[in-house]
């Protein structure tokens, strides 16, 4: 329960802020918003950590997970033709949101541009948090294209 209350306390201004609150009009996967697609991150990351018994630190964790897609966009419409290169831009474009609104720090500014690897190569996750951040979306991802179309 604790671990819930302090999930609570460090989302709730990121959950209430207009901007967050903008990405339930953008569809992520399926039927999912990108909103609820960063909550479902948030979810499984915290998961993981608690069972791997990982003890990664619930600010880093629980912010860069629920800011990693934090770009501000339909990345499905075509936008004058910017988004196709979606997977290798957006998690640029999210950092910089994350920065602007909520005044990031390094650790979290390194879990949303890492969240992306594979696909951007150069970007390989170097903390215990862009790991578990970067595999939960991808768990995630997968199960919202398969399962909720």
């Amino acid at each position: 329960m604790q671990r819930k209350q302090n999930e609570e306390e460090i989302l709730s201004g990121i959950r209430a802020h207009r901007r967050v609150q903008e990405m339930k009009n953008y569809l992520q996967h399926g039927r999912i918003s990108t909103y609820d697609h960063c909550e479902n991150v948030v979810s499984l990351s915290r998961r993981i950590d608690s069972l791997l018994h990982l003890h990664s630190d619930p600010e880093v964790l629980l912010k860069g997970a629920m800011l990693h897609d934090f770009f501000l966009y339909d990345w499905h419409s075509d936008d004058n033709g910017t988004h196709p290169l979606h997977g290798f831009t957006h998690a640029d474009r999210a950092c910089r949101n994350a920065r602007l609104y909520f005044h990031t720090g390094s650790r979290i500014n390194h879990v949303i541009r890492c969240h992306m690897w594979p696909l951007n190569l150069t970007r390989v996750p170097a903390s215990r948090e862009a790991w578990i951040v970067c595999i939960a979306d991808k768990i995630v991802s997968l199960h919202e294209t398969l399962f909720c179309r």
